[in-house]
């Protein structure tokens, strides 16, 4: 079985995207004193603090930034590989914060399905909302991004493929077709 890999957003363009993406938060969150990113493991939390810094070289302010385990939120443990619990570091207190979870690439809404579920067991929130590098499409849930990079419809089977460099040691996103 071969596979074909199309390039969907280069280091630049992702740059861009991320600055594109921080600049909509600016002007659509209004004050910035009660936001806190929270990045969901694994690549949406090097995301948060990409996004993060660029609000900052933007507006001049430091968004708390943090990372939120879900494994245990899950509803399909039994049926994944077994996986090892992330960290979840809450740079403050929700209660009375907008909370904007950030995550790399959305598919059916179970993942933001647990992770709001999360959110709530750590405080109460005055509004949460969803920012995602890609929207690929295929919804389960009734979840949509309130922040979107870039929508890329795609078929069940493919992959859409992240590159962070702080994870990654590169930038960049794929789309993986497998040929049968």
């Amino acid at each position: 079985m071969s596979s074909n890999i199309v390039e969907i957003l280069s280091a630049q363009d992702l740059r861009r995207t991320i600055t594109r993406l921080a600049s909509e938060v600016i002007e659509r969150v209004g004050t910035l004193d009660h936001l806190v990113l929270l990045g969901i493991p694994t690549r949406g939390v090097p995301l948060a603090y990409a996004l993060a810094q660029q609000i900052e070289l933007l507006e001049q302010i430091k968004v708390p930034v943090g990372s939120l385990d879900i494994t245990f939120y899950r509803d399909d443990l039994d049926r994944i590989t077994v996986r090892t619990p992330g960290k979840t570091d809450l740079p403050t207190d929700l209660s009375q914060k907008t909370v904007l979870l950030v995550d790399d690439v959305i598919f059916s809404g179970r993942t933001i399905r647990a992770a709001l579920n999360a959110v709530h067991d750590y405080g109460r929130p005055t509004l949460t909302q969803l920012l995602v590098l890609i929207d690929r499409g295929h919804r389960e849930l009734p979840i949509h991004p309130d922040f979107t990079g870039k929508a890329l419809p795609t078929a069940r089977e493919e992959l859409v493929n992240v590159y962070l460099d702080a994870t990654d040691q590169r930038d960049g996103v794929e789309l993986v077709t497998r040929d049968h």
